[in-house]
């Protein structure tokens, strides 16, 4: 061996959301981490849904700690460049009473103070979420391609956040998924979405176990959708756009009229996605959000939760316009029509998006009360 080629690299001083102890637990670095501390330096971070902070020079101090075990370095630094954290820079800490030679990603800072509790308790699970399936797709996914997949991957992990709270189970079964045997679990596509297949025995209804099973999962984000609605002149407004799904089926008119609706990011409340998709793909500012349904789409092969509103809003006379983000290539037109064309479209079948049917016939059932309270 050439001992002269043999990298060494330095520790790696980790601090903020990388410092959590929910989120190193998903590096299995727990135990191989000692406590430090760099001087000169402060951390704060941005106003986003999932602020992930970053150093700036400072006076004051930041405690972290310092990752040295060669195998954990050399995944946190695949992470932190997945996670967009910037190019590693030297940094001297102090390390139990010493000084230390380490290297550290200047992440994101911005104009708000860092509080550790706080994002700890919102943010810290999500993250951890999202660096376990980056470490998963460590070997899979060039490290160039992760941020055109970081988007989807926070939105995944801030779904699986998000399911464990459960609805109440009074008719169903409330066995619960613990008592899955969960014998393996593969990523078998990853691009921009991602599949999962596992291999599982789950109880029957007779009590017995069934024979163990492959099934493969479509791993999607949670989405808001949003039907906006002028309660004084009785409109809607419906966004019409091009989609992959009746276009793959073979159906030959592939362009759907649907709610606005978009991804919830990661760390993002459904109804603040609700609000920003109104924002983004019709122009528009609700006065309010009713909520219709949470509920899953296709629930036999796919994670997929919408969060279903009624959006009140003032709707402009024009009854065709353009809308979406360029930088999504989204091509959106909007349509504003009065809720007894809209309804005549559920009943000729031109309104066949589930959402977009829910919604309307929720708002049918609620239009007196929402029209008297206008």
């Amino acid at each position: 061996m050439d001992f002269a080629s043999v990298v060494v690299m330095p520790p790696v001083f980790v601090y903020g959301p990388l410092a959590n102890l929910c989120v190193l637990h998903a590096f299995s670095c727990v135990a191989v981490a000692a406590e430090a501390r760099a001087e000169g330096v402060q951390i704060t971070c941005a106003d986003v849904p999932l602020p992930l902070a970053g150093l700036a020079p400072g006076t004051g101090a930041v405690d972290g700690l310092l990752v040295d075990d060669p195998r954990m370095v050399k995944t946190l630094v695949f992470v932190a460049g997945a996670l967009g954290l910037g190019s590693a820079q030297p940094l001297t800490v102090s390390c139990g009473g010493r000084p230390c030679a380490a290297q550290v990603f200047p992440g994101q800072p911005g104009c708000l103070a860092w509080d550790s509790e706080a994002w700890g308790r919102r943010y810290a699970r999500i993250l951890s979420h999202a660096v376990q399936e980056i470490i998963c797709l460590k070997d899979q996914v060039p490290i160039g391609d992760f941020a055109s997949r970081l988007p989807m991957i926070l939105s995944r992990a801030g779904a699986r956040v998000a399911a464990t709270t459960s609805v109440p189970a009074d008719l169903r079964s409330a066995t619960g998924a613990h008592t899955v045997e969960e014998v393996g679990c593969e990523i078998t596509y990853a691009g921009f979405f991602l599949s999962r297949a596992y291999t599982l025995r789950h109880p029957r209804f007779d009590g017995t176990l069934s024979a163990t099973i492959r099934r493969e999962v479509f791993v999607a984000s949670d989405a808001a959708l949003v039907l906006p609605y002028d309660p004084i002149r009785d409109r809607v407004l419906l966004v019409e756009q091009f989609r992959m799904g009746p276009y793959g089926r073979g159906d030959p008119l592939p362009w759907m009229l649907e709610p606005v609706a978009g991804r919830i990011d990661g760390g993002e409340t459904p109804e603040a996605a609700a609000l920003r998709e109104c924002r983004e793909e019709a122009g528009l500012n609700l006065q309010e959000l009713e909520p219709i349904s949470s509920h899953y789409c296709t629930p036999g092969y796919s994670t997929e939760v919408f969060h279903l509103f009624l959006g009140i809003c003032d709707l402009p006379d024009t009854d065709k316009r353009q809308g979406g983000l360029a930088t999504e290539h989204e091509d959106i037109r909007t349509h504003v029509i009065d809720f007894a064309r809209a309804m005549t479209l559920v009943q000729t079948g031109e309104a066949n998006n589930g959402p977009l049917v829910l919604s309307l016939l929720w708002l049918e059932r609620e239009r007196a009360r929402l029209r008297a309270s206008a």
